[in-house]
């Protein structure tokens, strides 16, 4: 059975757009890439003192399971040179399953919707760009209502000009 997943891409050490562009290759193994956004340097927010960050929205079309997918999905993060030293630390890549298909799944290493999204404009603002109208399951508000309910405040998101 076929899944839709959006997935929030992120990079804050080396080459942080190459890490990017190598992670969306990667996923094509796992299944097929419908949409990217473009990318967005944005401001950390809990750990401040480390480098801004690069981050996308992918959409993605995947026969996996979402265990499955979350597995693949650290076996590519490792591949490119993640290591979880620090919480919320820089990273040469991170990735996280925002929305899987409609489901809501908690689970001890797993929630689906990803928690937050609503508070995260690095998140919304890539997410919003390529499914503006996708619902939050539990929310049930699409990409871009929560994007526009979010305070001006919350961290600094510029879009560049190209991937």
């Amino acid at each position: 059975m076929s899944h839709l997943v959006y997935l929030s891409l992120g990079s804050n050490l080396g080459d942080r757009a190459a890490h990017l562009r190598e992670c969306i290759l990667k996923l094509q193994e796992v299944g097929e890439i419908i949409r990217v956004s473009s990318f967005y340097e944005t401001e950390p927010l809990e750990l401040r003192e480390q480098p801004w960050f690069l981050n996308c929205a992918v959409e993605l079309r995947t026969d996996l399971e979402a265990l499955d997918l979350l597995a693949h999905v650290q076996l590519i993060e490792a591949s490119l040179g993640r290591e979880r030293d620090i919480k919320k630390g820089p990273r040469t890549i991170d990735v996280d399953i925002l929305l899987f298909d409609s489901l809501v799944i908690a689970q001890t290493n797993l929630d689906i919707p990803h928690p937050a999204i609503e508070k995260r404009r690095f998140v919304l603002a890539p997410l919003a760009e390529i499914a503006p109208n996708v619902v939050h399951p539990r929310l049930r508000k699409t990409a871009r209502q929560l994007l526009r309910e979010l305070p001006d405040e919350e961290g600094k998101v510029n879009r560049l000009a190209s991937k």
